[in-house]
């Protein structure tokens, strides 16, 4: 799962990949430390090479945000959000999103989780309004903040 990425001496565990995505994701990690643009253009291999891959929507959003590239990482966060709900069976409205008895895990956890990261992504871009909607709803949808939502909700409420 994206929330629980590790790092161990073969790299980063990105879950399980086809081998050639994940050298992909992998090449990209280490390109970002020192090329970023080139670290971009290789998680963009992925994505095409992978679209339903959740992992590469993650390393392109996170890299965005990174680098302060915050309307292409919405973005690409908003496509890996309605990948993730169509692989969970969910709307792709997340307002229309119901909670579960169970909090879900893999697509579904993603999901999210990229609400959660949207919701910072919307603090950043100073639209405040966007992120509380989104954090109402991770609220209602993920009661105890298993995702880490608190998190962002704090921020938001320092700004005010």
């Amino acid at each position: 799962m994206m929330a629980n990425v590790l790092v161990d001496s073969d790299g980063i565990n990105f879950g399980e990949l086809a081998p050639e995505i994940d050298s992909l994701l992998q090449q990209g990690v280490v390109s970002y430390r020192h090329d970023p643009v080139e670290a971009d253009r290789i998680f963009r291999k992925a994505l095409d090479a992978a679209p339903t891959e959740l992992a590469v929507y993650f390393c392109l959003y996170k890299t965005h945000t990174y680098r302060g590239r915050l309307d292409e990482a919405q973005s690409i966060a908003e496509r890996g959000l309605r990948e993730a709900a169509h692989q969970a069976g969910w709307s792709p409205d997340w307002r229309r999103w119901q909670p579960q008895a169970e909090l879900p895990d893999g697509a579904g956890r993603f999901a999210l989780y990229t609400l959660k990261a949207l919701a910072f992504i919307h603090l950043r871009k100073d639209e405040r309004q966007q992120a509380h909607e989104l954090l109402a709803a991770l609220r209602r949808l993920d009661p105890t903040g298993t995702v880490g939502w608190s998190v962002v909700a704090a921020l938001a409420e320092g700004l005010q």
